[in-house]
Formats: C-alpha cells, structure tokens, sequence
C-alpha cells in the first residue's frame, strides 16, 4: 500500500478496447495493493472492471486531451483498458502508483503470496498433491527392464534446474551421468521425458553440449550409447537440435555446440530451426500490433501477420513435435531432443510430441500433467519468460504461449480429439502470467522448495478441474480413431491460422456472440434433458398399463463398417485400411453385386421396406448418412486441412 499515492480517483471514464466498446464508462477508479478496480456510476448496472496488478505489462501515457489525462493499461492476456483521468495531477499519480504496483520486486510481493494461505491449510495441502509425475511414468510403463529410476539428481547435486526423481537407461551407470552432465550446459543431461509403450522408442531431453570445435566427451557419448541400447528395435537414435543450424555453430565459438556426428556412433543429427527467445519476443509483439489494428484494409492486415512471422514460428514448433512423432510411432526410433539450455523450445517440441503420440495428454487431466512435467518439474524459466518480477525484458519470451497456440492449431484440425476447449487453454495461458497461484512461480523444482510455495500459496491444477464443465469440448469423442491413435497434422502453411481468441477477444465492430462451442453444449444438454422426460413417460406408461412399452428405433442406414473409415489429411502416408478399397461408384452402392449379403437381407425383410423414390433406390446414395449414428460423430472424421478424400458428394 506505500506504493498508492491516490487510491481513489472520481469521475474517471474507462474504455475497454479488447472488449470492442466504443462509448467510454463513467465511474470511480481505486487502486489497492493488489487491483485496479473500476466502479460504474450507473446505479442499475454498478458494472466492476478489476485488473490485477501483476496482469498489468506496460502503463503509457499519451499526451493530454481537453477532456483530460490519459492512460493505457496494456495486459499480458492482450485486454487493452484506456482510462481518461480530470485532473493532471491525480493522472501522474496513479501512472506512477500503476507503474511500481505493476513491477513487483520481490516475490513476496506477488498476489499468490500476499494472503494466509493456512486459512484453508488441508484445501492447500491437497492441491499440491493433485498430480501425481509418478503415476504417469507407471501409466506409460516406467520403470521397466529397460528405464530405471536413479537417484544421482537427489538434493539437485547434479543439475540444481532438474528434478530430484529422474528416470534414465538402466545400462547408465552414476559415473556415466555425472560426466555426461559435466559435458552438457547448465548440467542437463539426457533424462527420460516420455515412453512408448507400442515401440518401445522414447523421447529424451537434455541441453547443448560444450563441445565446441572438436571438444568430446567419453561420458556423454557412453550415455547416448544407452539411450539407443534402451530401445531394442532401433540401432540408432535421432538427436534433434530444435535451434536453427547457423545459430548451433556459432555457439561452437563460445564452447558449446552441438553433437558430431564422427564422436557419437549411431546418432543421426537433425536441425528443426525454431529461433531463440527474442526473435519470438519480438515477433508476438508485431502480432499484437496486428490484433490492434483499427478498422485495417486486407492488404494492410496481411501485410502485418505476415511481417510478424508468428504463424512461421508455430510451424516450427510444430514440425518439431511431428518429427518427433513420426520416429518414435512410426520408425520405432528413440529421439534426444535438446536446444541451447534446453528449457525452452526443448520443452516445445517434447511436449507437441507427446500429444500427438498419447491420447491422454489430449484430456483435460492429461494436459495439466504434461505442463507439469515438461514445463514445471522438468524447469522452465516460469519468472525469467513472464516477468513475474521487474528484470532484464531480454529475458522475457512467450514460450509457453506458443506451445499454447499450437494446442489450439491442432484442436481446428481435430476438433473431436480433445477433451478441452479454447477457453480452457485462454485460462491458462491466464494462470501463468497473472501469479494467482504458485505453481508457475520460479523456475525450476529447487527454487520453488527454497521459496516454501507449497506452504506459503495454492495449486492451480485442483482449480482448474473444479471448473472442468466450463473447459469441457462438445464434440469431444474418446472412442473415436483420431482421439485414440496418433495425430499425424498437416502443416502446410494455408493450414495455419491466426488465434483470435487469444490476441484479439472480440471483433471491434460487433457485439460478443454465442461460440459455437457453447452452443453445441446447450444443444446436448437439452438433448439429455429430453431423453431423460422420454424415460419417465415410458415408466409412467408402463405403470398405468401394466407392462412394458417397447420403443421402435427408426432404422439407421449407414455402412457395414463398425468403425469410421479413416481419412488422411497430411503429407505422411495413410494408415492402411483393413476393409477393401472400393471405386466411388461401389462406395456409394451403385453396384449391387457389391453389397454385403445382411443388407441384401434387409431389403427383402417386409418388416423393414422403406418407400424409396427414384434418386432412394440405393440406401447408401443419401448423402446425409454417417459412418456414426451422430452427426457430431461423423464430423470428428474431417480436419480443416482434409484432402479430396473428405469431400462430400455434390447434391442437387
């Protein structure tokens, strides 16, 4: 509170860009320890604006204006709030309240810190025992006669940015790690980050190593030798370097670098190209810049996103994850992943990896384990990224947001194979930046058991589940193939879109509608309700006569297939179909000689003979029939990016 000179202020007229309003609010503007509060003088509404300070990016102050001062407050979710102030004076006093309120110093200062967390001391103590690392290693399998857990990181004697439970090849001795983490920046070495069960193959991760010209390392290259022995399908491994080649060398001159492929035997190097933090940071604001835009022309709009080069930077990230996948699914191949530190687009590439590969990690619970372990346990620069506390702005970068968005790319070419929606990802992306709870604070394990946030704040995880139905995608079907096996996206680049949802909330010239998601949603629930008013009218029919009431479904055609019929929608070849191919003519049923023998059963079964009409002579030639008895069902089969195998037929 010493940091308010002014903590009221009347008269104050507020216009929440990102929200699309055009007639600024009139009311009261307070300032406490921890928002910035907005109060409406409208007696009916008393509408409250509050913005918390740590959400808060940057306070400008454009030049004054005859109706008086102003202010911008510019958020880290991208809400821009412009504030108009009477009084100069009250004006520089609460830009420069919001500026310090804004930069915390310390984390003592942070919201998650400044309440009692023992008010709710078992509430507390059970949120952080919500996820559970461990439990996922034994879902996947781990530990097994190929990885062991070792307890050579414990206290964090080895690499005080990993975690004290690791697990690595059991043919890795403790002598092996150590030298393998002397060689390795920052001490990272190769460590297990997730395992296939199907192939065997598995997804490591490490940091550079200080190899520079010609630097080696027995050690290190001993353990690389165990990583592929852990995997006995495959005589080699692939070491992915998610850096672009030309910045792998030029560390080479500062003593680090990248493997050579001469020292590593039975390794094959590959460069995916993701650049470093400040090209990101740089580009994120160009696409804020973008979202910002009032009232642009096409050419001005394209011109901007593609100057931006954010959905170039998605693609890679991306590309990553889907390389990856590919050699671990489809090669059976085991794969190090590392960049410079390994902590930031590491942590990308393994973690589109794993989704693509598991279905669980596409779940709602599964997703909120992932972060945890490739991005909290595994340390991530959570304070550094997201300017948790006033320091070097070089050291910020949206890393996690990428991550973010390329779940949000991937969920609009699957829409059916994620639990989650957008508004689930939105929240997070919230949580992380707004320190409303510790478990994005520090930036790594050992930081956050020094800071004693387990005693002193709250898990967002419990939070998140408790709020599950709101995060809850309609079109979600776990039984379906594209949410069961392995996602294989295309990402050519007309596949790519820009976020709205995230960068600019609502269009500026019209008023917030219904998404369709939460449409969907009402439609089933009322569906369920009339389901449920169906079966008590069935028990009360049968309790006024006496017996049961049988209900005739209307027959459903559809294919023979117990499955849908899979479609292809990227570059990577198709799954190979157990059912036989047929030409679009069979497929439609225009040869009769092709139809299984039941249907030519059902059709001569007088119980069963429908009045079909000339263009009906064929059941299967409806074009409004599905693979599934849903309509929602069926459109789970289609991705925004489906070739021409996902064509509907013409209709007249």
């Amino acid at each position: 509170m010493e940091h308010i000179r002014t903590p009221k202020v009347e008269n104050v007229r507020l216009l929440d860009r990102s929200l699309g309003q055009r007639k600024a609010s009139v009311g009261t503007l307070y300032l406490s320890a921890t928002h910035t509060i907005f109060v409406e003088n409208n007696p009916e509404t008393r509408k409250e604006t509050w913005v918390l300070h740590s959400m808060v990016s940057s306070v400008d102050r454009p030049p004054a204006t005859p109706g008086g001062s102003q202010l911008v407050l510019r958020c880290k979710d991208f809400r821009v709030y412009q504030v108009l102030i009477p009084q100069e004076r009250d004006c520089a006093d609460v830009h420069a309240s919001l500026v310090r309120l804004s930069r915390p110093e310390k984390y003592s200062e942070l919201y998650c810190l400044s309440f009692n967390p023992n008010v709710n001391k078992e509430e507390r103590e059970a949120s952080w025992s919500f996820i559970d690392l461990m439990a996922d290693y034994k879902r996947m399998g781990v530990p097994n006669n190929l990885w062991v857990a070792t307890a050579v990181n414990s206290e964090y004697r080895v690499c005080d940015t990993y975690p004290s439970e690791l697990f690595v090849p059991k043919s890795a001795t403790t002598g092996i790690i150590v030298g393998s983490s002397r060689f390795r920046s920052r001490g990272r070495f190769p460590a297990l980050s997730y395992f296939h069960q199907d192939t065997l193959a598995a997804v490591c991760r490490c940091s550079q190593p200080l190899s520079g010209f010609s630097g080696r390392c027995q050690e290190d290259e001993l353990m690389l030798q165990a990583v592929m022995k852990s995997n006995p399908g495959s005589d080699y491994i692939y070491v992915v370097d998610t850096r672009p080649k030309l910045n792998a060398m030029a560390n080479r001159a500062a003593g680090k670098g990248y493997e050579n492929e001469d020292h590593y035997t039975n390794i094959k190097l590959q460069f995916i190209g993701i650049e470093n933090i400040h090209v990101m940071r740089s580009s994120q604001q160009k696409i804020i810049d973008v979202g910002e835009m009032r009232a642009p022309s096409m050419s001005d709009f394209l011109w901007g996103l593609e100057n931006s080069g954010w959905l170039k930077h998605i693609k890679a990230v991306l590309d990553a994850g889907a390389f990856i996948a590919r050699a671990v699914a489809d090669e059976g191949v085991s794969v190090l992943v590392h960049c410079s530190d390994g902590w930031d687009r590491t942590a990308q590439a393994c973690s589109v990896a794993s989704i693509l590969l598991d279905p669980y990690y596409r779940t709602i619970r599964g997703f909120m384990v992932l972060i945890e372990r490739d991005w909290v346990s595994f340390g991530h620069k959570f304070s550094h990224r997201y300017a948790h506390l006033d320091g070097d702005p070089k050291e910020v970068s949206p890393v996690i947001d990428q991550l973010l968005e390329c779940v949000w790319q991937l969920s609009e070419q699957f829409p059916c194979a994620f639990e989650f929606n957008e508004r689930f990802l939105i929240t997070l992306h919230t949580y992380v930046y707004s320190c409303q709870y510790g478990s994005f604070l520090g930036n790594c394990q050992k930081e956050r058991r020094d800071l004693r946030l387990r005693e002193r704040t709250h898990s967002a995880w419990p939070q998140l589940w408790k709020d599950r139905s709101d995060y809850a995608n309609p079109l979600y079907q776990a039984e379906l193939s594209q949410s069961q096996g392995v996602l294989r996206p295309n990402t050519s680049p007309y596949c790519f879109k820009m976020w709205k949802g995230l960068y600019n909330h609502v269009e500026k010239s019209a008023p917030p509608r219904q998404s369709p998601a939460d449409y969907l949603a009402a439609v089933r629930e009322e569906s369920q309700q009339l389901e449920e008013e169906l079966t008590n009218h069935q028990e009360r029919i049968a309790a006024l006569t006496g017996r049961p009431i049988t209900w005739e479904k209307p027959l459903v055609l559809r294919r023979t297939t117990n499955r849908p019929r899979q479609r292809h929608s990227g570059p990577d070849p198709p799954t190979a179909y157990t059912e036989p191919i047929t030409s679009p003519a069979q497929d439609r049923g225009h040869t009769p000689s092709s139809q299984p023998a039941n249907r030519k059963a059902q059709r001569t079964d007088p119980a069963l003979t429908l009045p079909l009409g000339p263009k009906s002579a064929e059941p299967d030639d409806l074009s409004t029939c599905s693979d599934l008895e849903s309509g929602v069902a069926d459109l789970s089969s289609r991705s925004s990016s489906g070739g021409d195998d996902g064509k509907e037929p013409e209709l007249e």
